[in-house]
C-alpha cells in the first residue's frame, strides 16, 4: 500500500515523459502499479458493510433491536477472540434443546455484519453459532482478556442508550443465555383437603456482578419485580416470581424455544 504522496510523484514522472521503466527503478514500485495509478489514484477501499463505529461520525447499528439482544446473548455466553490478521471471531455456546433460540441467534449476528457469514458447529448438548469480522471489537467494547467475572463489565454511553430503548431485546438475550422460565409448586389446606398449586417464575445465574446489574437495571425500567435468592456459592440468581411481573415476562420473552 503506497501512500498519495508516492504515487503523485510517480504520475509526475511519467507526465514528464519518462518511461515506467525507469520510473520503477527510481520509486521502487512495479510498472503493474504505476499503470493502475494512470486509471485511477485513488485506493480503491474494501468492498462490504462498513462499520458503524469505525467511521468518521461513529453511529449504533443499523439494527438496534436486534443489536440488543445480541448483547444480551454475548454478555451470557458469548466470547470474542483473534482469529488472524486482524480478525476476531464471535462465538455463542446454546444449548441444543433450543433449536429456535440458535435459530434466533444466527438471525441477530447477520444483523449485526450482514456482509460476513454465520455457521454453527454442532457439538455433544450444544452449538457454537460462530461469525468473523474485523469489527467486533468495535461493537462489543467489553471484549477483553479473561473471563467476564473477573473484569469489570460496563456499557458504553451508545451502548446504554440501545438497551434503554430496547431494554426486552436486552433481557431476552440475557435470559435465552443465562436464564430459565420454570414452573414452581406447592401444597396448600383448602377445607381441610391439601391442593396442589404450580405458578411460574424466571431466573437468571451469572457469576458477574456487573452483568447482574445490567440485567437488573433492564428489569427496573420495564417495571419487573425482582430479588436475589440466598446462595452460597459465587453465582448470583435473580428470581422473578410476582404475578405481574411474570405476566411481563411471559408478553415479552417467554420459554426457550
Amino acid at each position: 500500500m503506497y501512500d498519495m504522496g508516492t504515487r503523485k510523484r510517480a504520475l509526475t514522472l511519467v507526465a514528464q515523459g519518462r518511461s515506467l521503466n525507469s520510473v520503477s527503478k527510481e520509486t521502487g514500485v512495479s510498472r503493474y502499479a504505476i499503470r493502475s495509478w494512470q486509471t485511477r489514484i485513488e485506493p480503491l477501499k474494501p468492498a462490504g458493510m462498513s462499520c458503524p463505529r469505525c467511521q468518521d461520525v461513529p453511529s449504533s447499528p443499523e439494527d438496534p433491536a436486534a443489536y440488543a439482544y445480541l448483547l444480551g446473548l454475548y454478555l451470557g455466553d458469548g466470547c470474542i477472540s483473534t482469529h488472524r490478521r486482524g480478525v476476531y471471531v464471535m462465538r455463542i455456546t446454546l444449548d441444543n434443546a433450543w433449536p429456535g433460540i440458535i435459530d434466533e441467534c444466527e438471525a441477530a449476528l447477520r444483523a449485526a455484519r450482514p456482509d460476513n457469514s454465520v455457521c454453527r458447529a454442532r457439538r455433544q448438548g450444544c452449538a457454537t453459532v460462530t461469525s468473523s469480522s474485523k469489527h467486533w471489537p468495535c461493537l462489543f467494547p467489553q471484549h477483553g482478556p479473561g473471563m467476564k467475572h473477573t473484569r469489570k463489565i460496563a456499557l458504553e454511553p451508545w451502548q446504554q442508550v440501545i438497551v434503554d430503548e430496547h431494554p426486552w431485546g436486552f433481557i431476552r438475550g440475557l435470559i435465552h443465555s443465562d436464564g430459565c422460565r420454570i414452573t414452581n409448586w406447592t401444597t396448600r389446606m383448602v377445607a381441610g383437603e391439601r391442593k396442589r398449586y404450580e405458578y411460574p417464575r424466571y431466573f437468571f445465574t451469572n457469576t458477574s456482578a456487573d452483568i447482574i446489574r445490567l440485567f437488573t437495571d433492564a428489569l427496573d425500567r420495564v417495571g419487573v419485580e425482582w430479588k436475589p435468592l440466598n446462595q452460597s456459592r459465587a453465582a448470583v440468581t435473580i428470581s422473578v416470581a410476582r404475578k405481574a411481573s411474570v405476566a411481563l415476562m411471559d408478553l415479552h420473552v417467554g420459554p426457550k424455544y
